[in-house]
């Protein structure tokens, strides 16, 4: 067994902004473990612009976006190895990893970060009716078959889910001649970015069918087709609405997961709303020294704040190592109304330095409401909103003097207050 002082699972954004951290916190033994042949995760077959506005306040692709951190982990000299699966954590940090160059490694961790990421979630979750044939992707396998490998997944075709990835690759397949016929949405709303909405759809005149899905996958060998049904209320199909629609591939964006699996290992507390550990204000999760952030924590839909976050994970996770800690009475964080969850999920006021960012998702659609913040059901903060959407990600800043003002503060409730849409 050999020890290091931090273990990163990950090279993807997050991991790699964690171990840059971590160093300019004056950590050195670092190592990333990553099971890919590359860095930078995700973001290298997102070969689109959007990236790096808020952290590098200009317009990058994923690749470059990626390649900035790349090069400045080179500067620095911290190790990383590629191609290595991590196969176990235990709660006290023992990390057990394997590679072809070195078989089984089992290395003891002072602090561990996870940055794991997300995944797609599959066909066999949506119990779609009908055959089993080729040609039905997930919407990031079809983006690295295109952006990566130089593969069309199909001429004509379908997406069902309205998520940024399908609605990215919309555009991308129009680019490359793919004809796609439209984009699918259960539910009354775009679980994406609105600019997406209007740049990968609206601006090449690509369908949006909102509280429409799939029905049935018409196909043998290749898929030929898909019937399309409305849904209601209930996101039930209403008989009489099938139509049918020739297509030789459809693809899935219909919602990420992360990828936890190493963290129930570690008996690491999950939050059922997020998939993701829940965490208090250091991102620290229910096991001491395991930290985590990125889409393992919960989903982003920008990349800017997975750096962000997996930033202050990195000093968090250096102030462990080196034994600075701070006690105190936890106070939780609560999702009220309206909230569908919250990051972090508790925080000890003595650990909050200038202000406590907390994230969270809305459960619907909103217009006109007014995000509340409540300290022991006392509003302390009120922010009206033009509109808010659960396909966006929301934040208040709670300042440090909130919390000394109230010495004795046990509950904070985020909630969501008036609609003009009710």
């Amino acid at each position: 067994m050999e020890y290091r002082d931090l273990v990163i699972i990950g090279a993807g954004p997050a991991g790699l902004a964690a171990a840059i951290s971590a160093y300019e916190q004056g950590i050195r033994d670092i190592l990333i473990l990553e099971r890919e042949n590359f860095l930078g995760g995700i973001l290298n077959q997102c070969v689109h612009n959007g990236f790096g506005l808020h952290t590098f306040h200009e317009e990058l692709t994923g690749p470059e976006y990626a390649s900035r951190y790349i090069d400045k982990l080179s500067d620095l000299k911290i190790e990383y190895m590629l191609e290595t699966m991590v196969i176990d954590i235990s709660e006290m940090r023992n990390v057990i990893a394997i590679n072809e160059k070195r078989g089984v490694m089992e290395i003891q961790a002072g602090a561990i970060i996870l940055a794991m990421g997300c995944r797609e979630r599959p066909r066999g979750a949506l119990n779609i009716p009908g055959s089993r044939p080729s040609g039905i992707y997930s919407a990031g396998t079809a983006q690295k078959f295109v952006n990566l490998d130089g593969y069309l997944p199909g001429r004509e075709i379908v997406i069902l889910g309205s998520g940024d990835i399908g609605l990215i690759m919309a555009r991308r397949l129009t680019l490359e001649g793919v004809n796609v016929k439209m984009v699918l949405e259960i539910l009354p709303y775009s679980s994406g970015l609105k600019r997406n909405i209007v740049q990968c759809l609206d601006d090449y005149d690509i369908p949006l069918k909102l509280s429409h899905t799939v029905t049935k996958i018409h196909g043998s060998e290749r898929i030929e087709g898909v019937t399309v049904s409305q849904v209601d209320e209930d996101l039930m199909p209403i008989p009489g609405t099938e139509t049918y629609v020739s297509c030789d591939a459809l693809l899935l964006s219909v919602g990420l997961i992360p990828e936890n699996e190493l963290s129930r290992k570690a008996n690491v507390t999950i939050n059922p709303k997020t998939q993701g550990p829940i965490v208090n204000e250091r991102l620290e999760t229910s096991r001491p020294g395991i930290f985590a952030c990125g889409n393992v924590l919960h989903v982003h839909d920008l990349v800017d704040y997975v750096s962000e976050e997996a930033a202050l994970a990195g000093k968090n996770a250096a102030d462990f190592i080196k034994n600075v800690s701070s006690e105190g009475l936890e106070v939780e964080i609560f999702a009220g109304d309206g909230v569908r969850y919250t990051v972090p999920n508790k925080v000890n006021p003595i650990n909050v330095e200038k202000y406590l960012p907390v994230r969270f998702r809305v459960t619907k659609v909103f217009s006109q409401a007014t995000v509340l913040v409540e300290f022991d059901n006392l509003p302390v903060h009120k922010k009206k909103k033009t509109i808010m959407t659960p396909g966006e990600m929301e934040q208040v800043f709670l300042p440090k003097s909130w919390f000394t003002e109230r010495p004795f503060l046990r509950k904070i409730t985020v909630r969501i207050e008036g609609d003009e849409n009710a």
